[in-house]
């Protein structure tokens, strides 16, 4: 089209030319002159290079690009909802909190708790012998005589004490009384609450939680700057639901779902009339990454969700979310900057080229026409290769 444009607006100017009386030679050259200029090089460069740049750009900084329609409507997204699990959380126990009983220190506490359970292998030990080890630097003895509490938690020896870490359920088939509001009101935010006993005295509690992962904070504070709504979904309860979203700032969350409901969810957010994009790394995340306007997979996520997905976050990393958004955006705008240099150019030089200025002397030859349509498209060239300036990361 903008090759039979420009033959035609050539042939033209050298039939107006002729039939004003101007000689063949004058009128080839202007024909010429408005033909080099019109040569469709700019325009036909505007859309691809940026394309091209931006895709560099995507995959340099882990971002996998499936769908090029559905990066380019990311741009326009009013919602992004995350499936909690494995995405804004590790998937694993963290100590949120340390209440202390009894007259014992937070320190003591950590380190008698962290020694009973550095011999047990379920979760919730490992989650509180990281954080004695790993958050708080605490070293502790080994312990002696460990044995399992089916059920209900474990016992041992340690430091010449007799100590315990059990189930809330334990202290009442005792008639243990540790009642404390501090512990009643972590219960409440649907923590998982664990007792130490000493000699049989209750000493302090530990509150766990899937721990919420650190750059989680920063995704969602960065998309909500860009003015989009940021949602949960979750199959956990709504205590723990509601804890999550209360200290993460999300706008809206969804609690209980069930794996076959996460579709139905995503239909609700765009009953609302906004457009959204899902991200999650499970299988049953999968019919919900396909319903949502554009599906974002994290990279560490099951081949059934990366496959359903228009794009995958090879870093695993939920701040790639609003980094998609912002190269998504980027790219749009040096897409019309370039459309419009590329338009706005032909609109201003094929006249001159024509020769509608030649009563005050201005006449432009083949040569500099060249030169004019050689310049516009290293402007455009340029134009999409500043792409790279676009900041991705935080």
């Amino acid at each position: 089209m903008l090759t039979l444009t420009a033959l035609s607006v050539g042939g033209l100017t050298l039939a107006i030319w002729l039939v004003l009386g101007q000689h063949f030679e004058f009128a080839l050259a202007r024909m010429v002159t408005v033909m080099v200029i019109a040569c469709p090089h700019a325009l036909g460069l505007a859309i691809p290079l940026v394309v091209a740049v931006s895709t560099a750009l995507a995959a340099q900084h882990g971002l996998l690009i499936r769908d090029r329609s559905a990066f380019e409507r990311a741009r326009q997204l009013e919602a992004v909802v995350f499936d909690k699990t494995g995405t804004l959380t590790e998937g694993r126990f963290g100590v949120t909190d340390v209440v202390v009983l009894g007259g014992y220190a937070e320190d003591e506490v950590v380190r008698l708790a962290a020694a009973l359970e550095s011999q047990s292998e379920h979760p919730i030990a490992a989650g509180i012998v990281a954080y004695a080890t790993k958050e708080k630097g605490i070293g502790f003895e080994p312990p002696k005589e460990f044995r399992a509490i089916p059920g209900k938690g474990a016992q041992a020896i340690v430091e010449g004490r007799h100590v315990k870490v059990v189930s809330p359920g334990y202290l009442k088939e005792n008639g243990l009384d540790a009642g404390d509001e501090r512990v009643g009101a972590l219960a409440s935010q649907g923590k998982t609450v664990v007792y130490l006993l000493v000699d049989e005295k209750p000493a302090g509690a530990v509150a766990l939680a899937d721990i919420i992962r650190a750059e989680s904070r920063e995704a969602l504070a960065r998309l909500k700057g860009m003015g989009v709504q940021v949602m949960m979904l979750t199959g956990d309860s709504a205590a723990v639901a509601r804890w999550v979203a209360q200290e993460m700032g999300l706008d809206d969350y969804f609690a209980e779902v069930l794996p076959g409901q996460k579709a139905e969810k995503i239909k609700e957010v765009k009953a609302r009339g906004l457009r959204v994009a899902m991200v999650g790394d499970g299988v049953n995340d999968a019919p919900a990454l396909v319903e949502a306007d554009v599906g974002i997979a994290i990279g560490a996520g099951t081949d059934v969700a990366i496959e359903s997905a228009d794009i995958v976050l090879v870093r695993s990393d939920p701040r790639d979310v609003a980094a998609i958004l912002e190269l998504s955006r980027a790219t749009y705008r040096k897409m019309i900057q370039n459309l419009w240099w590329g338009a706005g150019y032909n609109i201003v030089a094929i006249p001159l080229a024509a020769g509608v200025a030649y009563s005050i002397g201005l006449v432009l030859s083949p040569a500099v026409g060249a030169a004019l349509m050689s310049i516009s498209t290293v402007i455009v060239a340029i134009n999409a290769k500043l792409l790279d300036r676009v900041r991705l990361t935080a």
